[in-house]
């Protein structure tokens, strides 16, 4: 199986709220690089093939920013 890439759309106001989606994007177990952009409120995560989307949007939705539309793998899936 190959990496995954996921990409999440979130309500990010300030760098204290991208510092939180990347404090727990660092600390989620297969996650093999992230860029979060306060500007353009996105996260762009590649994983190793065992970490699903799911467990991804649960990790961002636990800081408590509201997650507006994800993809996995270039397809658009439910948040």
């Amino acid at each position: 199986m190959s990496d995954h890439t996921y990409k999440f759309n979130i309500s990010m106001s300030c760098g204290g709220c991208s510092g939180a989606v990347e404090r727990v994007l660092k600390k989620l177990d297969g996650v093999k690089t992230f860029d979060v952009n306060l500007e353009s409120q996105t996260a762009n995560i590649t994983t190793g093939p065992d970490l699903s989307y799911d467990t991804v949007l649960a990790t961002i939705k636990k800081t408590g920013k509201a997650v507006n539309s994800g993809e996995a793998d270039g397809e658009v899936r439910g948040v």
